[in-house]
């Protein structure tokens, strides 16, 4: 049986992704913890359950998702699982941190590159990947069919889509990469998005207002 815990963290409330299932196997997804306190509360979380860390994978690699890649990589001896499209934002992480506050002083080494529809697998669960840029070249969004829902990173969210005005944004493809990709899931897939509540894939086609 799959597992799913979420902590949202840093100042830009990312939401980070534990999934797991019964073997303990487990990936990280977008590793945003920034502060001590944060550090610990993954850890602590991690130890408590026992978990396996097998990969630490990355949606996208905006500064604010990338923030506790190094803690990880340092912690459990795993690096980034990124589309090598997210290279360049990851390459530039550190200098646009200072932009926005943030006092990051290296990211974690890349260990895999994926692609689209290719599977990961860990334990007894799967995930597949699918690429979605738009919001940001690189974007990747995972899928699994027995956990029915996918997380979608900074592509969906509740009532909402990605931002488009950043580098590499393009509306067009976004909205066309989320009507063909996403929302031919089943309606009843729960989103887990990269900020704030998860919500239903019919809901989304049904209330959504950029695709309404």
């Amino acid at each position: 049986m799959i597992s799913v815990k979420v902590f949202p963290f840093n100042a830009f409330q990312v939401n980070t992704y534990l999934i797991y299932d019964e073997t303990k196997d487990c990936i990280i997804v977008d590793a945003a913890n920034y502060n001590e306190l944060e550090d610990e509360t993954l850890n602590n979380f991690i130890i408590s359950n026992e978990l396996k860390i097998k990969y630490h994978i990355n949606t996208h690699c905006h500064v604010d998702h990338v923030l506790g890649g190094y803690f990880v990589e340092k912690k459990f001896n795993v690096g980034l699982t990124i589309h090598n499209d997210s290279k360049i934002f990851l390459d530039k992480a550190v200098d646009q941190a200072k932009m926005y506050g943030f006092n990051l002083k290296e990211t974690a080494k890349v260990d895999k590159i994926v692609n689209d529809e290719e599977i990961i697998n860990f334990g007894n669960t799967s995930l597949k990947v699918i690429h979605t840029p738009g919001h940001a070249d690189g974007s990747i969004c995972l899928i699994s069919f027995d956990g029915k829902f996918v997380i979608t990173g900074d592509v969906l969210f509740r009532d909402s889509i990605g931002r488009t005005d950043l580098p590499t944004g393009n509306y067009d493809i976004l909205i066309n990469n989320i009507e063909k990709k996403i929302f031919t899931l089943p309606d009843d897939f729960t989103i887990l998005p990269g900020h704030g509540p998860s919500s239903k894939i019919g809901y989304e086609k049904e209330n959504n207002p950029f695709f309404n």
